[in-house]
């Protein structure tokens, strides 16, 4: 049964990506169709229009998964000399000091919502 939930958030969270592929197409709109989908997945979540309980499990899933999805696009890259180069050094020294970069923010803002909702519980 738990299997069936999940595949019913996935489910309603590729809507949100529906919903932003027609609006961008409607409105020509210069940023991908997932961005358009997250935002509005976020704000049907802080309107309230849907419960975080709806969609809660199936992004957990997404998440865990989540290294799956670059494994073609890793595989791919090994069919160019130039990243073996000192080109693709200063390509991989960007990555890393980017993935920090958005992992101490991660942290810091997940930190941040933790207290201010340890502060409402109290």
């Amino acid at each position: 049964m738990k299997i069936w939930t999940v595949m019913m958030q996935i489910l309603l969270i590729h809507i949100f990506l529906f919903l932003a592929i027609g609006l961008k197409q409607l409105l020509s709109i210069p940023l991908p169709a997932s961005m358009i989908g997250l935002v509005l997945l976020f704000l049907a979540l802080f309107l309230r229009i849907i419960k975080l309980e709806w969609v809660e499990q199936g992004a957990n899933w997404l998440m865990a998964e989540l290294l799956l999805f670059f494994i073609p696009s890793a595989v791919g890259i090994v069919n160019y000399n130039e990243i073996a180069s000192w080109q693709g050094v200063e390509i991989v020294f960007i990555i890393g000091i980017s993935t920090f970069i958005v992992m101490s923010l991660t942290a810091f803002i997940a930190d941040w919502i933790e207290k201010k909702k340890g502060a409402h519980v109290e």
